[in-house]
């Protein structure tokens, strides 16, 4: 049960995420080639990418003992590589809200 509900929280931050980015790219003026999903896509891959690399150089160079995969029900995973996806898809979100509460 705490797989399927860590899967689904992570499915609605992924669909919330690229809603926010598609929003985004929607409301600018820049002539697209590539569809506003797809370049939502691949930008948090990117994102999530760039995070986790830093996260790996972090992790080496402050002799951070981690384990290689933690387990969440009967899958296991990168435990940073989780972190970065997470960052990533709450990305977009923060930037999305930042505005409305800046403007308060």
């Amino acid at each position: 049960m705490p797989t399927i509900l860590f899967f689904l929280a992570l499915l609605l931050l992924f669909i919330l995420a690229v809603r926010v980015k598609v929003g985004f790219y929607r409301s600018s003026n820049v002539e697209a080639v590539a569809s506003p999903v797809s370049r939502a896509l691949a930008e948090l891959v990117a994102i999530a990418g760039g995070i986790y690399l830093s996260l790996v150089l972090l992790v080496s160079f402050l002799k951070i003992n981690l384990p290689e995969a933690i387990a969440i029900g009967k899958l296991a995973v990168d435990p940073l590589a989780v972190v970065a996806l997470v960052i990533a898809l709450l990305q977009p979100l923060v930037l999305g809200f930042w505005p409305r509460l800046k403007g308060r």
